[in-house]
């Protein structure tokens, strides 16, 4: 798969989580079969089939050992040219247990939407794992399966991330929610925003909305099902650009629509929103439950909190119900002052299943 950047083309890529499905699905198959493979099909979780070369096919102890070099595409990660490794073994039981080895992170802190003590892999990822290992079990006297997936240079691998400082230990997460990593370079990711919306307004357009990614742009076109698409702009890390070309194409109004961690970097004034660039202020949002009538400790618990995720956890506990709506509308002003009241704004914050948590929809005439 490849995407044109100028003369040059780039190649996509397959995250961590479509690496670890393919090799369970080989193991599983081999585990089966008892003859060594060397490629296997694999469904991503964006339900595109993709055929995956083998690195490793082979009996470990019982099990049946799989591996994938994983290919990051253009612009790779710290990731790329990593070895995922899935050991498989059925059994007669129903229960499917997938779990990590070597080189895949420990979750030791909450707030990442993973169980604290299990392995990071995470949900979509896992899903996918067990899909394509019930694929093979369907049609075999096999009922389970047993799932370890590893990483031999995991942990060497992971100190170029933020792993650890998220409470992730010893090694890499298994991650991805559609199985592709895309092929942007920074110029090429800014361009392609600029042109999105440039093109939005040679067709008549008169607002947008930008999201950070195709799930929260999955979920703004059911929130906005009346706009054309060509209006839907991935904006990733870069709203202050996308803001600013925007305003000079002549919008009137932008709609943002978001999960708690942009958001709350938004909120803060940050319109480079990268984690390598900017980290959530966890004393704002104390503040902001602090206005919302939030007791003391419950403001201690937030500043402490790992990231802003789990900041949401804690406002769900404690039934900070206006928190979400809050800081929407600390978003909505920042993006309009950035703007230069040139444009209205207006934000909503979904969670990663796409309910709406929160949401600021006062628009103010542009200038």
């Amino acid at each position: 798969m490849q995407k044109q950047t100028g003369d040059k083309p780039l190649r996509s890529g397959f995250t961590t989580g479509a690496c670890a499905a393919a090799a369970a699905r080989a193991a599983s198959q081999f585990f089966l079969c008892g003859v060594p493979l060397q490629e296997i099909e694999s469904i991503l979780p964006n339900r595109q089939t993709v055929r995956f070369a083998l690195n490793r096919c082979q009996w470990d102890e019982g099990f049946a050992l799989s591996s994938i070099i994983k290919d990051g595409g253009d612009d790779p990660d710290c990731t790329h040219g990593a070895e995922i490794i899935a050991r498989v073994r059925l059994h007669h039981d129903q229960s499917l247990k997938i779990y990590g080895g070597v080189g895949i992170a420990r979750v030791t802190k909450p707030g990442l939407g993973l169980e604290v003590g299990t392995s990071a892999i995470n949900p979509v990822p896992r899903q996918n794992i067990a899909e394509m290992v019930r694929l093979e079990l369907d049609d075999s006297i096999y009922r389970g399966a047993e799932v370890e997936i590893s990483c031999p240079d995991g942990e060497e691998r992971a100190k170029k991330t933020l792993n650890a400082r998220l409470g992730l230990l010893g090694g890499i997460s298994i991650l991805g929610t559609t199985g592709i990593v895309l092929p942007y370079s920074t110029s090429a990711f800014i361009a392609s925003i600029v042109q999105a919306i440039q093109l939005a307004a040679a067709e008549g357009q008169k607002q947008l909305v930008f999201t950070t990614g195709g799930r929260s742009e999955q979920y703004a076109m059911r929130l906005l099902p009346q706009l054309p698409e060509c209006c839907f702009i991935q904006v990733g890390d870069y709203v202050g650009i996308a803001l600013r070309n925007a305003v000079r194409c002549g919008m009137e109004g932008v709609h943002i629509v978001g999960m708690m961690g942009k958001l709350s970097k938004m909120a803060d004034g940050r319109m480079m929103t990268h984690a390598s660039a900017s980290e959530v202020n966890m004393e704002l949002l104390a503040t902001l439950a602090a206005e919302h009538g939030s007791p003391e400790a419950v403001q201690t618990q937030i500043r402490a909190a790992n990231t802003a995720r789990h900041v949401l956890e804690i406002c769900q506990a404690h039934e900070l119900e206006k928190m979400p709506s809050m800081i929407c509308t600390r978003t909505r002003l920042i993006c309009e002052k950035f703007a230069r009241d040139k444009l209205w704004v207006e934000v909503t914050m979904v969670d990663f299943d796409g309910k709406t948590l929160g949401r600021d929809e006062r628009r103010k005439e542009p200038s």
